[in-house]
């Protein structure tokens, strides 16, 4: 008989499922726009990008710890490939505000890209490279892409925190 564990690293090889990481504002509207999209396989909520080892809520609300609030999701690319899942990236934040989305004030909601890989770094440079020569946003992109490190789960009681409450936005 076969693990858990053993059960997801055959799915994921067999399928080729992929990791995205993005932080674009309040934790909770970012995982209520992608938990539906077609592909998107498993979202979690969380935090990357600090020093500190498991952080909490608390702690990353100081704006001391470094860490940016994170969607981590699991995705089939063959059903969302990873330029569609930028392009909802890209439209569901103001990737021109450094430390802040709307009235959220703080390093933790920096518009960042964490990559998993060379592929996806390609992809995401070549997306921010492509707004930025269409002057879209009007102001800078000031969106960080950075190679992905450890991702610290949230607490429970912020996994799908709007769709637990029945709410659509922060």
């Amino acid at each position: 008989l076969w693990s858990l564990r053993e059960m997801k690293k055959i799915i994921k090889s067999k399928f080729k499922i992929e990791l995205a990481t993005f932080g674009a504002g309040c934790f909770w509207h970012v995982e209520e726009t992608f938990r539906n999209v077609k592909g998107v396989i498993k979202t979690e909520v969380g935090y990357m990008g600090g020093e500190m080892k498991k952080p909490s809520y608390e702690d990353v609300c100081t704006d001391r710890t470094g860490h940016v609030e994170v969607l981590q999701l699991e995705f089939n690319p063959k059903i969302a490939p990873y330029e569609n899942l930028l392009e909802k990236f890209w439209k569901i934040h103001d990737p021109t505000t450094p430390n802040r989305q709307g009235f959220d004030i703080g390093s933790q909601y920096n518009s960042v890209i964490f990559y998993h890989n060379a592929e996806q770094k390609k992809k995401a440079e070549k997306s921010k490279t492509d707004l930025k020569r269409k002057g879209i946003f009007g102001n800078p992109i000031v969106t960080e892409i950075r190679k992905a490190g450890t991702f610290w789960k949230a607490e429970d009681y912020h996994q799908k925190y709007l769709m637990k409450r029945d709410l659509k936005t922060c």
